[in-house]
């Protein structure tokens, strides 16, 4: 059995508050765990969550990413995209084009020839077209 974890759960699972929610979402890990499962995470839901941990909980970048890095690589968590593996990119906290732009990317490098996009700093990577006005 794979289940889907949105936003919220994936938060609480990471930061452990508020505590009751946290919890719940810790023991409702270890269930789909113990019946063989596994947790499904999306890259919408691991970008939400990056924003989140910055805006919300105040998480420095680094920070956040190790959190999700550590998260998305942890038994019975699956990613269903392309975050898990954009996270290899050396120094991605200051890297340019940053997380979520690069996971926008990679999803579309699955199923495109190109990226079109005003982006400057995407010129860099592969299969990009920066449009120029």
């Amino acid at each position: 059995m794979k289940v889907g974890l949105d936003t919220s759960v994936v938060l609480r699972l990471l930061v452990g508050e508020p505590a009751d929610l946290a919890r719940v979402a810790v023991e409702y890990l270890i269930q789909i765990q113990q019946k063989g499962g596994c947790a499904v995470v999306s890259d919408l839901v691991v970008a939400e969550t990056y924003f989140a941990l910055q805006y919300h909980y105040k998480t420095p970048k680094a920070e956040a990413l190790a959190l999700l890095r550590q998260f998305l690589t942890s038994h019975g968590i699956e990613n269903s995209g392309v975050a898990a593996r954009v996270m290899a990119t050396p120094h991605l906290e200051s890297a340019k084009p940053g997380f979520v732009d690069r996971i926008v990317i990679q999803q579309y490098l699955e199923k495109t020839d190109a990226v079109a996009t005003f982006e400057r700093a995407s010129r860099k990577l592969p299969k990009i077209l920066v449009l120029e006005p």
